[in-house]
């Protein structure tokens, strides 16, 4: 089998056209959050800035240490896999399918899980909903997400595949932290968009530990999790939605 170095420079392409759209969500969320704070939709930009910080952090996590771990846990696994699936234009559909399969199940575990949610409700804490808040993300996730998607290489997919498949379901999600998308019709019971994403966000009770999808609502449809917006969302984690609402 090719280095791990080969088979990223054969398929560079598609890690710098996800570095380009990250580019232009960035341009985006620049946009709203000057027009919301020119509206006062926001009063302060405090949230934005604490978001903007846990972002600039991950950055250089991600590029470094807790980043290499994802990558060499996954190259270890590699060398038990007791298949090899061809990396060519299908396979990396299947690719994106099952990465984003894998997602709804990891992030389901990171909300059911105790010591899970300990860390993933850094995501959840903020009392604003906006495209920042897809900055929000945990210092640590990045330390033992790597294993939910050790199954996908044992069956053959390449490392490659997997890291580039997650990055776009992840990247994917960047735009659907918006109240400035309202409903999207026939769209929210298949996809992941803002309607749903926000129902996700929601500290109500009917929309505690709903809509786990990635890319795919489906998986939620599939398997019981799935809850259309209809209250309006209170955000943050319960805690604190509660102490705001006495």
């Amino acid at each position: 089998m090719e280095s791990f170095d080969v088979r990223l420079n054969e398929h560079l392409g598609v890690f710098i056209g996800l570095e380009v759209v990250g580019a232009l969500f960035l341009i985006l969320i620049v946009a709203e959050t000057v027009l919301d704070y020119k509206t006062g939709r926001r009063r302060n930009l405090n949230e934005s800035f604490a978001n903007g910080f846990i972002a600039l952090v991950n950055t250089l996590l991600d590029r470094t240490l807790v980043g290499a771990i994802f990558v060499i846990g996954l190259l270890f696994a590699e060398s038990f896999a007791f298949a090899t699936m061809p990396v060519a234009w299908w396979s990396w559909g299947l690719a994106i399918l099952a990465a984003d399969f894998t997602y709804y199940w990891m992030h389901r575990a990171e909300h059911e899980v105790r010591a899970l949610w300990a860390v993933h409700s850094t995501h959840h804490s903020s009392p604003e909903y906006n495209l920042t808040t897809s900055f929000r993300l945990s210092w640590l996730e990045t330390l033992f997400e790597w294993i939910f998607f050790v199954p996908i290489v044992l069956i053959g997919f390449d490392v490659i595949q997997v890291l580039g498949s997650l990055l776009i379901v992840v990247v994917y999600q960047t735009w659907i932290h918006t109240e400035r998308v309202d409903k999207l019709g026939w769209l929210d019971g298949v996809f992941n968009t803002p309607s749903v994403h926000r129902v996700h966000h929601g500290s109500n009770p009917e929309y505690i530990d709903k809509n786990y999808g990635g890319i795919l609502i489906l998986w939620d449809r599939l398997f019981g999790t799935f809850e259309r917006e209809v209250e309006p969302v209170v955000y943050g984690c319960l805690t604190s939605a509660l102490t705001r609402q006495i």
